[in-house]
């Protein structure tokens, strides 16, 4: 019986410690590079330490070097020919673990893995995590230590082999559910970190700071628990108080003696430097904790602002209004996938300040720490949500994971003083992952999650998009408004609007816009559209998202141009400057970003709404919001990637600018068509418009801006096609620019009389053999093997590889034809 007592312990101890991630850890180090990588799965955990020579069976399967961040599906989610890879891939690397502290700590940080993931030291399973969103810990130290004192510890030389498991299996008991339109990656898609921290440590560190409405007061609030692995009582801790400056305005020295959770500081700051989105004031929280096992410091980052939701009327920061300028951001990256480095997301972050947001949803799950890290430090409000989108609701383990995703999320994040809403969902009323669709059970699961997050966080409110149903539960609430794209015309924007605002307290309305295909550009864009019915409502139903069937939209029925959605969005900022009551409204998204259920795009598999393209490269729309919501000085002229334009012999033509300038004036070959002030209420291009004839052959066009002292430029050419083109008859295919190291190739869809077919959207297929690699499967206009043309043309780049290589570019219907590259 004593036998028995005494394995059951040892087997309670041998339970995997897997711990929400609550801590800025500074003493740790990425774990980068040494990874090999398998995809599919193996037959058990020895399969990746076994011992095995060059040669023998046991060799296989094969594992490839990759560096971290990975993903499984970096290629294949935007491959036109293949499903996106969904199922297991294992990672193992060598560990080297040399903690610091006496009898310290030993943990494994993950910023982010999909979807669940196992742990193992050599052969021991230390851990397990399902949710690819939240940050998570694993405790290793016990299984390293027991591995070093084993007989199989030698032939690894004092390392230590860690094996990592994830799997991103379709699972309808998990959240998000696979009808999403965004793909649920695998991999350790976010950086995995080795961290050591000493017995008695930092376990959650909450900082609450609030401010008056006036900003004449402040209040701190710091609270922390520990891990206490001595049982030591009377623990010392230092915490400092630093002001955006660096000056020190705090300093407390205290004993620790309740671990569980403690108040460790709380006091005024009189007039505190406030955190707004213009000047984003960040004040710093140093902490020390010493005990025999060494000392573990923390710094936590902090800002004071106040915010309001007026009812049925505008947003407030500070006590004063600010209109929410607003986009979103999937986790998703040309030839990356989710796998993005840190350089890369600044890159993104800083190129929407640049664009003139102030405000971001976070679709559809918890971001990476450092896109909160970037939204403190740029000024950019944010709504961050569950994925709990789409489906229906599922059962208990669902429920489980929904309500554990949400408390990491909050949890982790509560320190931001970016954040402002917690969203519970998105597209709660989309059914299909159960027989059973029940909308009482959802709104009773939707209100569990509004009360836990006040629980959890009572300074911040709570959010949803489109869940009709659900829309009295949550705090702010916003409608699907998609005017001008899955029912009616932009031009129902505003008084859609303001009905949708009627029907609950605080309004924001989030996701608006259109798809468009980054170079692809028209006379008119509005061919096709004249059977769409307007002043009906806006609101997205089901199946106004196909390509297919239903009624008149300009998602079905439209070009997909940029010249439409300049249009679109033009419409929609102007109208946003005549609404007193708005608070804010948020475009989708930022960036393409690819998708399982949309493999008929002019991209397959991209959800082509972003302002910029999947590698970051701005599309028109870009400059069109920065016209309205940026103060630096910029023009731009419409068009910059539209080489050829057409029309007949003296036809007066268009030309737009985009400016925040006060006035533009405007050239075309060289003859001044005259000076315009800028108007934002003369749609379109706020007045800055044109009319000229082009002459046939090469046109150049500059303008010159003007705001206060400063004066800016831009200038673009194109050429002008008068003669009558007809459909594609066969493809034209050269290469445009040469270097060492790689080629571009144009293909053009010619016509019978060989003139470019430019209003031809038909696909055009890349491939390549030899030496040579072709650079698809990036998710954008020019990085695609299958790609819609825009105006009868698209580009693609090869690597020369120091080789020769021939490249073959075939379109339905037409002869196909090949390029030699030497």
């Amino acid at each position: 019986m004593k036998n028995k007592h005494t394995i059951l312990i040892f087997a309670l101890l041998l339970l995997p410690l897997c711990l929400p991630a609550q801590v800025n850890y500074q003493n740790k180090e990425r774990l980068l590079t040494g990874w090999e990588f398998l995809k599919g799965d193996l037959g058990n955990i020895w399969e990746a330490v076994r011992p095995a020579k060059l040669g023998d069976p046991e060799t296989v399967p094969l594992w490839t070097k990759v560096t971290l961040p990975h993903c499984f599906n970096a290629v294949d989610a935007v491959d036109p020919d293949v499903n996106y890879y969904q199922g297991s891939g294992w990672y193992k690397k060598m560990l080297t673990v040399d903690n610091p502290y006496l009898n310290g700590r030993t943990l494994l940080h993950f910023e982010g893995a999909g979807q669940k993931t196992e742990v193992y030291i050599y052969t021991e399973k230390v851990g397990n995590h399902v949710g690819g969103y939240d940050e998570w810990t694993v405790d290793i130290t016990d299984a390293v230590n027991r591995f070093l004192q084993s007989e199989d510890a030698k032939r690894f030389g004092g390392k230590v082999p860690l094996s990592i498991r994830c799997d991103n299996t379709r699972d309808t008991e998990m959240i998000p559910s696979d009808l999403s339109d965004f793909n649920l990656y695998g991999g350790i898609y976010r950086y995995l970190n080795l961290v050591y921290v000493p017995s008695v440590a930092f376990s959650d560190i909450h900082i609450d700071a609030s401010v008056d409405e006036k900003g004449k007061t402040g209040m701190l609030k710091i609270n922390a628990s520990f891990a206490n692995n001595e049982a030591k009582s009377n623990v010392p801790v230092n915490v400092k108080i630093f002001d955006p400056k660096g000056k020190l305005v705090k300093e407390t020295n205290l004993t620790i003696n309740s671990f569980a959770g403690q108040e460790l500081l709380s006091f005024e700051i009189i007039k505190p430097l406030l955190w707004s989105t213009t000047a984003p004031q960040l004040y710093s929280c140093e902490l020390a904790l010493t005990s025999n096992s060494g000392t573990m410091t923390c710094k936590e980052v902090f800002g004071f602002r106040h915010f309001e939701f007026k009812e049925k009327g505008p947003f407030y920061l500070n006590g004063e209004r600010l209109l929410l300028r607003g986009t979103h951001r999937h986790e998703d990256h040309a030839g990356v996938a989710a796998a993005m480095t840190e350089e890369q997301i600044i890159c993104e972050m800083q190129l929407m300040k640049k664009m003139g947001v102030n405000f971001i949803r976070l679709g559809h799950y918890q971001q990476s720490r450092i896109v909160l890290e970037q939204c403190d430090r740029l000024g950019i409000l944010v709504w961050e949500e569950i994925p709990w989108c789409r489906g229906g609701l599922g059962g208990d383990i669902y429920k489980k994971q929904a309500r554990r995703m949400l408390k990491n999320m909050i949890v982790q994040h509560r320190n931001h003083p970016s954040i402002i809403l917690w969203g519970m969902g998105n597209e709660n009323d989309w059914p299909n992952d159960f027989p059973e669709f029940d909308k009482q059970k959802i709104r009773s699961f939707m209100a569990e999650l509004h009360k836990l997050s006040h629980e959890l966080d009572n300074t911040r409110l709570t959010c949803i998009r489109r869940c009709d149903f659900c829309k009295d539960i949550v705090d702010v609430y916003s409608p699907s408004i998609w005017a001008g794209w899955y029912r009616g015309m932009y031009t129902d924007y505003k008084h859609v609007s303001h009905n949708e605002m009627q029907k609950v307290k605080h309004f924001l309305h989030v996701e608006w816009g259109g798809d468009s295909h980054a170079r692809r550009y028209a006379e008119d864009p509005y061919i096709g559209l004249d059977k769409i019915e307007t002043g009906k409502g806006a609101d997205e139903r089901a199946g106004d998202a196909s390509l297919y069937g239903g009624t008149a939209r300009a998602s079905k029925d439209g070009d997909w141009s940029e010249s439409y959605i300049v249009d679109l969005i033009d419409w929609h900022l102007k109208e946003q400057e005549t609404m007193p009551w708005l608070t804010g409204a948020a475009y989708w998204p930022f960036k393409d970003f690819s998708t399982p259920v949309r493999p008929e795009n002019p991209v397959p598999y991209m959800n082509q709404k972003g302002v910029v393209e999947r590698d970051l490269t701005p599309k028109e729309s870009f400059y069109v919001f920065q016209s309205y919501w940026t103060e630096e000085p910029m023009v731009h002229i419409y068009g910059h990637n539209w080489p050829v334009r057409w029309g007949g012999e003296g036809e007066e033509k268009t030309i737009k600018v985009y400016s925040n300038c006060e006035q533009v004036e405007l050239f075309l070959n060289g003859k001044s068509l005259g000076l315009k002030k800028r108007n934002s209420q003369d749609f379109p291009a706020a007045g800055l418009r044109w009319q000229a004839q082009f002459i046939q052959g090469q046109n150049i066009v500059k303008a010159i801006g003007t705001k206060g002292k400063e004066k800016i430029t831009d200038e673009i050419s194109f050429g002008y096609e008068t003669r009558p083109f007809g459909k594609p008859a066969r493809i034209k295919a050269s290469i445009v620019e040469d270097t060492d190291e790689y080629v571009w190739i144009e293909a053009e869809l010619k016509d019978a009389n060989g003139i470019t077919s430019l209003t031809s959207a038909d696909y055009i297929y890349f491939d390549s053999t030899g030496d040579g690699c072709l650079v698809k499967n990036q998710g954008t206009s020019t990085g695609s093997g299958k790609v819609q043309a825009y105006n009868g043309r698209a580009r693609i780049k090869l690597m020369k590889n120091n080789g020769e290589s021939i490249v073959s570019v075939k379109s339905d219907g037409l002869p196909i034809v090949f390029v030699t590259i030497k």
